[in-house]
């Protein structure tokens, strides 16, 4: 195995258990994981935090959302299509919040050398370039019957869910703001509005 797909394979084996302990985490217990000796990481990584640090960047990535946003079929309607999206992006800021929030708790570093802080917050890691042009993508066949451009349509959809992310639930709500009835209701009032009829001014 290359350098590269070694230190692939290690920060994939590292992450769950970045996640359950936090810079708590031995390279003896990632080791384990990996299925390969303690030594072994130290070939590729300088040390622990440097091992933590490719475990942030790795979470930051959105490069598994851009792939959940590809598999989207735009044959489908635009609610379903932002269903879709919504429980892909969910997914994506629930790793980064867990991986950069195991970290803070137990006084890791982050990826800029304060405890607990990391390079992007995790609304950025979602909210980056490339997917909001996938993001808008969706859009893009409803174009003619939108009240703005696909573009930014994507930026106000990735507004809302960032706040729908970070979120306290009401009484009697799962407190898991990514389940199915949290994203249908709130792709049902981005794109209807929280209003059932027009109210005359």
């Amino acid at each position: 195995m290359d350098p590269d797909s070694r230190r692939e394979m290690i920060v994939r084996s590292a992450l769950p258990l970045v996640i359950e302990h936090g810079s708590a985490v031995t390279t003896r217990q990632i080791a384990r994981a990996a299925g390969i000796g303690e030594g072994t990481i130290f070939r590729v990584f300088a040390d622990k935090e440097e091992l933590l640090d490719a475990c942030v960047t790795e979470a930051l990535s959105p490069a598994p959302a851009l792939d959940e946003l590809a598999l989207v079929s735009m044959e489908q309607p635009l609610a379903t299509r932002l269903t879709e999206a919504a429980s892909a992006l969910h997914a994506h800021l629930d790793r980064v919040g867990a991986v950069v929030g195991a970290l803070h708790a137990t006084g890791g570093r982050g990826r800029s050398g304060r405890p607990g802080s990391s390079e992007a917050p995790p609304d950025r890691a979602a909210g980056s370039l490339p997917v909001r042009e996938a993001l808008a993508e969706l859009f893009e066949p409803e174009r003619e019957s939108l009240r703005l451009p696909p573009e930014q349509a994507a930026l106000i959809f990735l507004g809302l869910l960032f706040v729908g992310n970070g979120r306290q639930p009401v009484e009697g709500e799962s407190a898991d703001p990514s389940t199915q009835s949290g994203v249908h209701d709130l792709v049902d009032v981005f794109l209807h509005g929280v209003l059932s009829q027009p109210v005359e001014n």
